[in-house]
């Protein structure tokens, strides 16, 4: 397959140039830079053209839920890994809170099988830090990873029971795996439902304060750092979390952080009323917390941004803030983040590729193979169309999610191709 004129976008190599992206098998075998001229070799080779067009690695999901098994009338593997597909991503971490929970190597081989034979893109699984994320007892660690988790997670939740959480890392750390950090304070929470504020105290819930993820994701950067352990904080939302984040960078802890579209694209000023696909958790913030996660996106403080993708019914989320947490975000979040970073002039495309792929790559150490377009990587593409504008339509969704809060919407770039493997996985006309 040949990807001819296309503007080439490889943050890994300095790229973001005009060329064509050459591809044997399931691998890049190398890049031109300039118009393409075609050899005698081409012939009957498969040409994309890719005039106005980014080219850029496939996009990787640091955080996502696909409800298998347990609860696979909300998602299972097939159709969320067809959501991917369809927003460009190519590479997707599922969290571990399903039913049961990823906590044996048993129901991990469950994911790895159904994966390898349904999902068009890469799945790889994460596993609860604690049996039935019950706060009580860890998982098998080494064997846990040993069988192939990407990560470790209590996502949905934060392991409360802090010497447990110590006794956690250190295991981690010795068999040099990874914990990504949802940063929830349980206690605080008290109930609440949407962040506190004006819009809050008008609707009548109670409400959750930033220092609900302050305290925990200050708690988990010391900790992770006395035990040497990588860590990565979930679904940033506030601007103590970018503060925090600094302060790490600064003493050189291995520490690295996310954002989701979402938390820079709303505030808690943009819910209608009591409309349950504005809730999620973190909830949406103030505009102060947005402009924080945005320049840390833009100064590099937080450095990756993943959906928490997490369907649910349409009933499920018909309560208003009754409802579950959580919306779904594979489909929308290149758009988003184009439209609201990229076509503003905020950040450009190539940290738009850095910040969803390059850098998730690094996060979960497949930076040889994926996020990149090197010679000899995975051929994991996408062709990106930064004219493109289009409506968001919920029910044209490859996920069985409907629950987003941009239906309606209008915005601006799509993926127009996708390709795992060298496999043409998705194309936006079809």
């Amino acid at each position: 397959m040949i990807i001819k004129n296309g503007t080439i976008v490889d943050p890994s190599q300095g790229l973001e140039e005009t060329g064509s992206l050459y591809i044997r098998g399931d691998r890049v075998d190398h890049i031109v830079l300039g118009e393409y001229q075609q050899r005698p070799e081409d012939e009957g080779e498969e040409i994309l053209d890719a005039s106005g067009r980014y080219v850029m690695p496939g996009l990787i999901d640091l955080h996502v839920h696909f409800r298998d098994p347990g609860q696979t009338y909300k998602e299972d593997i097939a159709t969320g890994a067809a959501s991917a597909a369809a927003g460009g991503v190519t590479t997707v971490c599922a969290m571990p809170n399903t039913n049961p929970t990823v906590d044996s190597v048993e129901t991990l081989r469950y994911v790895q099988e159904k994966a390898a034979k349904e999902a068009p893109i890469r799945v790889e699984q994460l596993s609860a830090i604690t049996i039935g994320e019950n706060n009580e007892t860890l998982v098998d660690i080494p064997a846990m990873k040993s069988a192939g988790v990407v990560a470790f997670s209590e996502d949905g939740k934060s392991v409360m029971d802090t010497l447990l959480f110590r006794e956690g890392l250190k295991e981690i750390a010795a068999v040099d795996g990874v914990v990504m950090s949802h940063c929830e304070d349980k206690d605080l929470v008290a109930g609440g439902v949407m962040n506190a504020g004006p819009k809050q105290e008008e609707l009548g819930y109670p409400g959750i304060t930033n220092a609900v993820e302050d305290v925990i994701a200050a708690r988990d950067i010391f900790m992770a750092a006395e035990q040497g352990v990588q860590l990565h904080l979930c679904h940033c939302s506030t601007k103590g979390t970018v503060e925090l984040m600094r302060m790490a960078k600064r003493m050189g802890y291995r520490v690295t952080a996310e954002v989701c579209p979402h938390h820079f694209t709303l505030t808690d000023a943009d819910i209608p009323g009591d409309e349950g696909n504005y809730k999620m958790n973190p909830p949406l913030r103030s505009e102060e917390d947005v402009q924080a996660l945005i320049e840390g996106l833009r100064d590099g403080t937080m450095d990756v941004i993943s959906t928490d993708h997490a369907p649910h019914g349409t009933e499920e989320k018909s309560r208003g803030f009754k409802s579950p947490f959580g919306i779904v975000g594979l489909e929308t979040s290149a758009a988003l983040t184009f439209t609201a970073l990229v076509a503003p002039g905020l950040i450009s495309i190539s940290r738009m590729a850095e910040l969803m792929s390059t850098n998730p790559a690094r996060v979960i150490r497949m930076e040889n193979e994926r996020g990149t377009l090197k010679d000899g990587a995975l051929a994991d593409v996408i062709i990106f169309d930064p004219n493109a504008v289009w409506t968001v339509d919920p029910e044209k969704f490859r996920s069985k999610g409907r629950n987003t809060p941009y239906a309606g919407k209008t915005l601006v770039g799509r993926v127009e191709t996708t390709i795992c493997g060298g496999a043409v996985v998705y194309r936006s006309d079809t």
